[in-house]
């Protein structure tokens, strides 16, 4: 348990909220630990039907301690020459860290980033890692990297690129422009950008309706939507057929079909 990662759950809705607001939630180590955590445990809990992430103190997450890069005396041209872990080794623990964007991005359950502010480098990366987002139309998003003379990573370059092709990706990467929650959404990276007094509310109404969204189905959907950014047509279809028919045999499926005969709204229990 840590304190830099709060846990709260409430009508189907597990938030995760980094807590570092004194250093606009940077990443940590426990941090990175705890959401990982957190992320599978929550993938297979039944109760939870949707996941929201967000962070505390009016940030969202600055990404790395650039402070403590700036303290590190073992990167650079001495690396793996006596001076503490090799090149192998710092990629391999990047890697394993960075693994916590994958889950996210795969959990069978509709996970939504809440941005009430800064969203920087990694910290971007773990917004675009989410399935749907929400900012304030005042919050500064970048990538970063360049400015301080990273190549990137969290799986930025791959979600950006899907979701504003391969020219703009190039130049949010290259430039690290500042971007608001207004032209955020204008490129398509957020889903809504509200004024700050509304966050909370929008947010809040839309976590419970995912929440209330036929759960198994919406994680078949996901499979099929993850495959379609890189697989063939024939791959595609074969997915579907096998996730419309596993669908068919759920609650929910059964229910909402009774409920659309009787005309009346569905109720979905996420089985």
């Amino acid at each position: 348990m840590t304190d830099h990662l709060l846990e709260s759950f409430a009508d189907g809705v597990a938030t995760l909220t980094m807590n570092r607001p004194e250093a606009r939630n940077a990443l940590t180590g426990e941090m990175q630990a705890a959401l990982s955590e957190a992320i599978d445990r929550l993938s297979y809990d039944p109760a939870v039907r949707c996941v929201v992430l967000t962070g505390a103190g009016g940030a969202f997450c600055a990404g790395g301690d650039v402070k403590g890069f700036a303290a590190d005396t073992g990167r650079g041209a001495g690396v793996g020459a006596g001076n503490g872990p090799s090149m192998e080794q710092r990629v391999a623990g990047l890697r394993r860290g960075m693994e916590v964007v994958k889950k996210i991005h795969e959990m069978p359950k509709p996970t939504l980033a809440v941005i009430p502010g800064p969203a920087a480098g990694a910290g971007f990366s773990l917004a675009l890692a989410c399935d749907l987002r929400i900012t304030v139309d005042t919050a500064k998003l970048t990538t970063a990297f360049s400015k301080i003379g990273l190549a990137g990573d969290y799986g930025g370059s791959y979600f950006l690129t899907h979701l504003v092709g391969a020219a703009k990706v190039r130049e949010l990467y290259f430039t690290a422009d500042v971007i608001n929650g207004e032209e955020a959404l204008r490129l398509g990276i957020v889903n809504k950008s509200v004024p700050a007094s509304e966050l909370d509310r929008v947010a809040g109404d839309y976590a419970r309706y995912l929440a209330g969204l036929p759960t198994v189905a919406v994680g078949y959907m996901k499979r099929n939507l993850n495959a379609a950014a890189h697989a063939t047509l024939s791959e595609v279809l074969d997915l579907e057929a096998l996730h419309m028919v596993r669908t068919m045999m759920t609650e929910d499926h059964k229910n909402a079909s009774q409920a659309f005969v009787e005309k009346r709204s569905p109720v979905f229990a996420g089985r």
